[in-house]
Order: structure tokens, then sequence, then C-alpha cells
């Protein structure tokens, strides 16, 4: 009986433990990770809008990649594009671009590790294979 006390604390101790980890607060990794997905995807879903404004085709591309050093060239290029102003979904991606630039050149310049300087990785990204249909 005494073991099977322990094996229930041992296992109430663990699912503990595996909630906390989910309630903690994310790092400044995270937050970079998670935003520069949400910029690489709300840059799809505006190059194929039906309502793409001529001026968005004009964008300099933008997939993001964190782990490379090239990414904070490529955010100031994207946010100093002189074109597009009008377009507001475009203005909103510019704003997320900002912060993202500014969080990692000063919140988190301690915690990023740039494994690559690879700018054409950026211009021409390989994907990951799709699954067959």
């Amino acid at each position: 009986k005494l073991h099977t006390t322990k094996m229930l604390l041992s296992l109430i101790a663990l699912l503990s433990a595996a909630l906390l980890a989910n309630a903690a607060p994310p790092t400044c990794y995270s937050r970079v990770l998670s935003l520069s997905k949400e910029i690489t995807e709300s840059f799809k879903e505006l190059q194929t809008s039906k309502a793409v404004d001529s001026c968005v085709m004009m964008l300099p591309r933008l997939y993001l990649d964190i782990h490379n050093y090239c990414v904070l060239a490529k955010l100031r290029e994207f946010v100093a594009y002189p074109r597009c102003e009008r377009v507001l979904e475009v203005s909103e991606l510019k704003e997320k671009a900002r912060s993202l630039y500014t969080i990692m050149i000063s919140y988190c310049r301690r915690d990023l590790v740039f494994l690559t300087d690879d700018c054409n990785a950026l211009e021409s990204p390989i994907l990951p294979p799709t699954e067959p249909s």
C-alpha cells in the first residue's frame, strides 16, 4: 500500500510539473520564434489574398529565420520599404516586423544565437516537403 501511495504522489508531482511548465511565461526566444512565424504566415496570406494591391507584389520577400543573422537586415529592409503605406494589412505587418526587430536587437540580444549568416537562404528558402494528397 505504501508503494502505491508513493507512485500516486510521484504521478501527481509529475503532472503538476507538466502543468507548471505549460503555464510558464514565454521566454525571449519563444516570443521571437512565434512572432517570426506569425509574420511569415501573415505575409504569405497577404501575397495570396484576393484583394491584393499591386504594390503588395513588389514588397521585399519576407521569409524569416531567426537563426540567420541576415534576418535583421531583412526586417529593416521590409519596414523601410516606402510603398504600400495605404494598404492596412501591409502597415500592420510592418508594425509587427518593427516589433520583432526591436525585440531581437534590444530585449533578447543576449538570448539569441545565430547559426548562419546566409542571406540567400532568406531569399529562396528550402521549404519542408508537402504531404502527398
